[in-house]
């Protein structure tokens, strides 16, 4: 054998050598693994999920006795949301399809609360960190709608509105999502199901506010009544100003739980002209009075008890506008027919012209956005 025969044999087992490396190290599908602590030998399922429709199982494995699992997908994972499910606790990922191997790593009891590690998965970090922004409330709609419309993945943006804005007074940005989503992928299971979910939500909301005896856009009944010293107020002057009329009670809990949340958007916004009139139902109705089989010392020691909780409540709460008012009659308050008020806490948001923008606002966030569409305009 000549010296240009070994040499061509040497460049060939070279490059069979080399060739063979390098199909060792290409990695084909996807792989989902990591390390769930306290979830030894339980079951670990990776589910696909679509909006409005049951998940479906697309990979299941047994975590060992350290809580490690690992999920093959030899033909790759779709793009997608997923929920990796262990026990009742679940974690919900957003894949791309170009992620080959995805490492978990957490706590089994605070995996539904996005405290995980995720590597591998870049659509699933930004996802989490969503989910851990709202839960810590430094996630506003306002950035929910900007990530919205600067996002990428348009099935990430209408899955992060599903799960954040589930209130029908920010369906316009879901229908924002909605509008993104099918323009990039219009015939998409996810895309149907979501304009399928969308409509029931707005038909449905529809429905209640023709319920509704106070409607957006009609002008709000006008209210005088007396504060706990004697001195009256009347809702129609404050016309001009920004009004979340507050229909609440000292002993209603849900409504002290609430409290916080107005006076925390009372101080960010009074000098951007808003303020709050405060209708109590503290008091006695006629159902109450009633029990008390008509004793007049008694009623009248009731009365004075309840309007002692009443100031006692405005104090405890910190509520520091000054429009505070009841005529003390509870559930038979006139305010409250005039509103068509069942149940507390009840909120009106009244604009600059005295009429209702927006009708039983909860938490700081849904007082805030619907504000600063009024203070905007």
């Amino acid at each position: 054998m000549n010296m240009k025969s070994t040499f061509n044999i040497f460049l060939l087992v070279i490059v069979a050598f080399l060739g063979w490396q390098c199909s060792e190290t290409v990695t084909e599908g996807t792989v989902v693994k990591g390390k769930i602590e306290n979830a030894a030998n339980m079951q670990a399922f990776v589910d696909r999920v679509v909006i409005g429709k049951a998940r479906n199982i697309v990979g299941k494995t047994d975590l060992d006795g350290n809580g490690n699992f690992e999920i093959s997908f030899p033909e790759g994972i779709e793009p997608g949301i997923y929920n990796l499910r262990i026990g009742a606790k679940r974690l919900n990922l957003a894949m791309d399809g170009t992620e080959q191997t995805v490492v978990i790593n957490g706590e089994l009891n605070t995996l539904d609360t996005y405290q995980v590690e995720v590597t591998g998965s870049e659509d699933s970090q930004t996802l989490i960190n969503m989910m851990q922004g709202l839960m810590s409330r430094n996630v506003t709609s306002k950035d929910i709608e900007s990530f919205i419309n600067t996002t990428d993945n348009p099935t990430l943006g209408a899955f992060v509105a599903y799960l954040a804005l589930n209130d029908p007074r920010f369906l316009n940005i879901q229908k924002q999502a909605l509008q993104k989503l099918t323009a990039a992928q219009p015939d998409s299971e996810m895309a149907l199901e979501y304009a399928k979910y969308i409509n029931t939500v707005e038909r449905q909301f529809a429905s209640q506010m023709a319920d509704q005896r106070i409607q957006v856009g009609q002008p709000a009944p006008n209210i005088t009544l007396e504060d706990p010293y004697g001195k009256k107020y009347a809702l129609s002057d404050l016309k001009g100003k920004v009004v979340l009329l507050d229909f609440w009670a000292s002993w209603c809990g849900p409504c002290r739980r609430e409290n916080p949340n107005v006076v925390k958007v009372y101080d960010k916004y009074k000098d951007q002209g808003f303020t709050v009139f405060s209708v109590s139902l503290d008091g006695l109705d006629e159902r109450t009075r009633a029990r008390l089989g008509g004793d007049q010392n008694s009623i009248s020691d009731q009365l004075d008890r309840s309007k002692e909780r009443w100031v006692k409540a405005i104090q405890d709460d910190n509520l520091k506008w000054p429009y505070h008012v009841s005529d003390l009659q509870k559930w038979d308050a006139a305010p409250a027919a005039a509103y068509g008020v069942r149940s507390i806490p009840r909120t009106f948001l009244i604009d600059r012209n005295g009429n209702i923008a927006a009708l039983n606002l909860r938490g700081a966030e849904q007082i805030e956005a619907a504000l600063q569409q009024i203070i905007a305009t």
